[in-house]
């Protein structure tokens, strides 16, 4: 099975064209689709349905992908592992986060990666939605919440509890919230996409409704209205640690219940032949988000 031929394969699933393919490798798109035509019939399958307008992978072509990114995975660790001329990681290096920890904590390890691997490049997606990491090529994900998906490989990067918080000005005016109970009585900035909040209570997690007059789907939003005093905030400790530390932001300790404890993962779609490129980044995020690593300023 010829190697550019799988890697020709991957391209063409990720630009969802054999144009944009064509124009990535610089060949001519007739040239694209009869490699293609020819990794098909070395396999017997069809991996590929196209049409005048379109191209869709077959039921075939989407149980391909992992064996595809497999076997290009393994030659470009080798070719870092024994070239003699080999200058750290390199290739392509995909990686998904929520968008605040991933301003704040992902994007600044950009730099140094790519100075220290001249042959890296990076692609950085910020979303605060769950992505389909094998159907979009990702390397990696950077992900707080529970693993959904069993077939996924997830790696534990940081603990990441979840914390009340509120602004000083806020908890002076309103005071502070001692029980769930008292919780009620407080204006809550809650994401969008969590209708209740997560506790801990007598070693049990329980899901309390809250309620109040803003939400958000950003992270950011939240944390931005919840400094300028305008209630109480469920974040994860990475989300707020630097306005914390600096004061902005004062933890709220409950007597009855303790947030919901999570973790910061790195979640990716195999282990087998991985990438020395992710390998490095996933050791760089540990190493910043370790208790004496991370900057939380």
């Amino acid at each position: 099975m010829n190697i550019d031929d799988v890697r020709l394969f991957l391209i063409v699933t990720e630009s969802h064209s054999f144009a944009q393919a064509a124009r990535r490798l610089n060949l001519a798109p007739m040239k694209v689709s009869r490699r293609l035509a020819a990794l098909e019939q070395e396999i017997g399958r069809r991996l590929i349905q196209r049409t005048t307008r379109a191209i869709s992978l077959t039921e075939e072509g989407a149980e391909f992908i992992p064996y595809a990114r497999a076997m290009t995975e393994a030659e470009e660790s080798a070719k870092a592992r024994f070239l003699p001329d080999a200058k750290g990681a390199g290739g392509l290096l995909r990686i998904t986060a929520p968008s605040g920890l991933g301003r704040r904590h992902v994007l600044p390890l950009i730099p140094a990666l790519l100075t220290a691997n001249p042959e890296l490049r990076i692609d950085l997606q910020l979303a605060d939605e769950v992505v389909d990491i094998v159907g979009r090529g990702i390397d990696v994900a950077v992900r707080v919440a529970p693993l959904r998906d069993s077939s996924l490989i997830a790696r534990r990067i940081s603990a990441n509890p979840r914390i009340l918080c509120a602004s000083p000005a806020y908890l002076a005016q309103h005071g502070t919230p001692r029980t769930l109970r008292e919780l009620d009585d407080h204006h809550c900035l809650r994401l969008s996409s969590l209708l209740h909040w997560s506790f801990e209570i007598d070693g049990q997690v329980s899901s309390v409704s809250v309620d109040g007059r803003f939400s958000s789907a950003s992270v950011e939003a939240v944390r931005a209205l919840c400094v300028q005093g305008l209630g109480v905030a469920q974040l994860t400790r990475w989300d707020v640690a630097q306005e914390i530390a600096a004061g902005l932001l004062q933890e709220v300790t409950l007597q009855d219940a303790t947030p919901q404890s999570l973790s910061v993962w790195a979640v990716l779609p195999s282990v087998r032949f991985l990438p020395q490129r992710v390998t490095l980044f996933i050791e760089a995020l540990k190493a910043a988000l370790a208790p004496d690593g991370g900057d939380q300023r």
